[in-house]
């Protein structure tokens, strides 16, 4: 699992319109990278939703906003564009990046187990470290929490 102080993984993965996006890609500037299930459900609309809302806010710590699933790029173009996200979604069709920051994890469903990704965000500083982990992320409360974090963390380096 990436923990605190430790370099970010690093990822190349491709956004909702087929382009290549990298973490090197924001060198020199903070970056939340936050993990979620599936596209178009209830959860994971509702925290899309959220960080839309406090996006402009966020951006204005300097910080960009990274939502990463394995669902297809196709399924992130449709579900930016039913819901107006004005942040990058990018596609881990084969979970190596959500293994590699270890939201993996073992499920139940219907007495069946299955590994999925559980939602966790994670705030990457300037120089690619992470420097914040967030567990159970509520869908609700995600963008308040991480705008709050970065707001504070922005006033201590002020």
């Amino acid at each position: 699992m990436a923990t605190i102080g430790e370099k970010a993984p690093v990822f190349a993965l491709m956004d909702k319109n087929g382009k290549l996006v990298s973490l090197s890609d924001f060198a020199g500037q903070a970056v939340v990278v936050y993990f979620y299930p599936k596209d178009n459900t209830a959860g994971c609309t509702l925290q899309a939703n959220t960080f839309k809302e406090y996006y402009s806010l966020i951006k204005k710590t300097g910080a960009e906003v990274i939502g990463i699933s394995k669902d297809s790029t196709a399924s992130h173009e449709k579900f930016a564009a039913k819901n107006d996200l004005p942040f990058i979604l990018l596609s881990d069709p084969d979970q190596k990046i959500a293994a590699a920051y270890g939201v993996l994890k073992e499920k139940k469903l219907y007495g069946r187990n299955y590994l999925g990704v559980e939602r966790q965000t994670f705030i990457v500083d300037e120089k690619g470290y992470i420097e914040q982990v967030m567990t159970k992320v509520k869908p609700a409360e995600n963008a308040v929490d991480v705008l709050a974090y970065l707001e504070e963390r922005r006033n201590i380096n002020e």
